[in-house]
């Protein structure tokens, strides 16, 4: 049976948390009629819990799934970069084979315990207990649900949502009685005539006692005794209405907060009891409020990262212009091309990137060059989509993906090449105008830099060689000095061992962009807070800075109400205006937020 290694190098020491903080690993495999599953849950030292869980494509028994379950957590808790570790695990066998007292006879575990205890060499201290089954239900249900869900792709799972409910379900189910009194009315009649309401219990009426003793009545006008002795006329339903839309958005309404307006009507000397409440949901509701509410920039939903599975195979196009002042020869635009694999860049420079030069680009610098990819992405600028990009990717087969619109982190290899570039290229410049003769010397430079996504240079993931650089010729280093003496036979030698190594360092380097791009959705993902749509919801949607408006300073941040038309996965949906007329772009999450009526 074939063991895959851990695909990570071993953590430094000043790595992950605390070196001598304790964390806990309970892991549990289930094997029945629906299937094969694992689960594995990592506890840190203030009892949070972090849940794993897989599904197998493959039979295997329950003393092997108890091993996959416990690998599993194990290289989750490397990952995590955690130093000492206490393992439980209701399999006595998968325990006590692991800690060396029993004997592993069975030959199909034996790559299991090898591995599990190589693992183990990562810690500074691991502890392994057995726990019985009645302690491990939360790994154990972990673990057949996941045997128990379909799983159509890698890291496909199906989200489950817990809700909080604080009451039994038929609390919800009574039906509001609807009589148009006051909430101040029973207290009232009670402090007029001394008389309870019909049908009260005694709790009721106790609670009732208690409750007028805060009031106080003065010709038919019921008053609350403040806590600072203060008397408060207490306002019914319309004249509360009233008072928020006075004080909320009248005539010297200044849109505060519910909280700030509850005390702002406390001054006054107005009382009701659901004051806070009901002011807070008044704002919530506000039309002004939600449109020049502060941007949300917290992420709704969790990062998608992208990969190439070889060089060449995934190509990201973006133009950087319109540039001023534009070049002596009169180019305004740069058009940028970025591998995703090998981080190679391929720019020029233009008058205009039209239609033409876009798809003459595409077969000269990439196709000619590099061979046909299997996808291209790009923006959904108008020479970017077009009848001949279209019947270029016919042609050659090629999967053109858009990002969503506005949205540059649905193409951020590109962008982040743009970004690098201008910087690069800005601090070249001599005239300003002479832009266009630094480009090969920027693309150059950033072309032999290590990239942090890769721990290579682009140039070497390419060539199988570092570039010479010209400061290598002015001042001879040791790599120029020691090819200057081999002969020609030895130079060829020499480059074909260079080319046969050079699978290795994609290899290596694929292997360090998977471990850079799991770091990053790690860190993203902590930072999001889910917002979730669902066709029919009324929305509003970001105003773009950048977009004219006549309104000047006073352009709002949101626009709206739109309605969900239709929701994707990955946080992607089509909104309509209430008058059912669809927008024709698609919009993120993240430039949305729900509407309050």
């Amino acid at each position: 049976m074939h063991l895959k290694m851990k695909d990570c190098e071993e953590p430094l020491p000043e790595e992950g948390p605390d070196p001598e903080s304790r964390w806990g690993l309970i892991f549990d495999g289930a094997v029945n009629a629906y299937g094969n599953g694992i689960g594995a849950v990592i506890i840190n030292p203030k009892g949070t819990h972090i849940p794993f869980s897989a599904r197998f494509l493959f039979d295997c028994t329950n003393n092997i799934a108890e091993y996959e379950a416990c690998i599993m957590g194990i290289e989750e808790a490397i990952d995590l970069r955690i130093k000492v570790l206490d393992i439980y695990g209701d399999s006595a066998l998968v325990i006590n084979q692991i800690k060396g007292e029993w004997e592993t006879r069975h030959q199909g575990l034996v790559p299991y315990k090898d591995y599990a205890r190589r693992l183990l060499t990562f810690f500074n201290k691991v502890e392994l207990h057995h726990i019985p089954r009645e302690e491990n239900q939360m790994v154990d249900a972990l673990a057949t649900l996941s045997s128990m869900f379909e799983v159509s792709r890698w890291n496909d799972m199906p989200r489950i949502s817990i809700r909080r409910l604080e009451r039994p379900a038929h609390v919800f189910a009574i039906e509001e009685v609807v009589d148009n009194k006051p909430w101040f009315h029973d207290i009232k009649q009670f402090l007029q005539s001394q008389e309870y309401p019909l049908g009260a219990s005694n709790k009721d009426k106790k609670t009732l006692r208690r409750l007028s003793g805060n009031f106080f009545l003065n010709e038919g006008i019921l008053y609350k005794r403040n806590f600072d002795m203060v008397l408060l006329r207490c306002v019914d339903k319309l004249e509360a209405e009233m008072l928020m839309n006075e004080v909320h958005e009248g005539s010297f309404g200044t849109h505060s907060n519910g909280h700030a307006m509850a005390k702002k009507m406390l001054r006054a000397g107005y009382y009701w009891m659901t004051m806070e409440s009901d002011c807070c949901k008044h704002v919530r509701r506000c039309h002004k409020c939600q449109i020049y509410a502060d941007k949300i920039h917290v992420p709704p939903t969790l990062l998608n990262v992208l990969s190439s599975p070889w060089p060449f195979s995934m190509w990201g196009i973006d133009m950087i212009g319109m540039i001023e002042p534009k070049a002596s020869n009169g180019h305004r635009f740069i058009l940028v091309a970025i591998d995703y694999f090998t981080k190679w860049v391929k720019a020029a420079s233009y008058a205009n990137v039209t239609r033409q030069v876009v798809v003459k680009f595409i077969k000269n610098q990439l196709i000619c060059r590099y061979g046909v990819p299997s996808r291209i992405i790009t923006d959904n600028g108008s020479n970017l989509n077009n009848k001949m990009m279209k019947e270029l990717c016919n042609d050659f087969k090629i999967e053109h993906h858009n990002s969503s619109p506005y949205r540059p982190k649905m193409n951020g290899a590109v962008e982040a090449a743009n970004k690098n570039i201008k910087k690069i290229v800005q601090k070249m410049v001599v005239t300003y105008k002479d832009w266009h003769e630094m480009l090969p010397f920027a693309l150059h430079g950033y072309r032999t830099s290590v990239r942090t996504s890769t721990g290579a240079t682009p140039f070497s993931l390419v060539y199988g060689m570092e570039a010479v650089l010209p400061v290598e010729v002015e001042i001879p280093s040791m790599r120029v000095l020691m090819e200057a003496k081999l002969s020609e036979a030895e130079w060829c030698q020499s480059r074909y061992d260079q080319l046969n190594l050079i699978e290795e360092k994609r290899m290596t380097a694929l292997s360090h962009g998977q471990l850079y791009q799991k770091g990053m959705k790690q860190a993203f993902d902590r930072k999001v807070r889910p917002r979730e749509f669902k066709e029919g919801d009324l929305v509003l949607k970001k105003i773009l800075s950048f977009q004219p408006d006549s309104r000047g300073k006073w352009t709002p941040n949101y626009e709206g109400p739109y309605v969900v038309k239709r929701a994707f996965s990955g946080g992607a949906m089509t909104l309509a205006t209430m008058d059912g007329d669809e927008l024709p772009r698609p919009v993120n999450a993240d430039a949305v937020k729900k509407y309050f009526v």
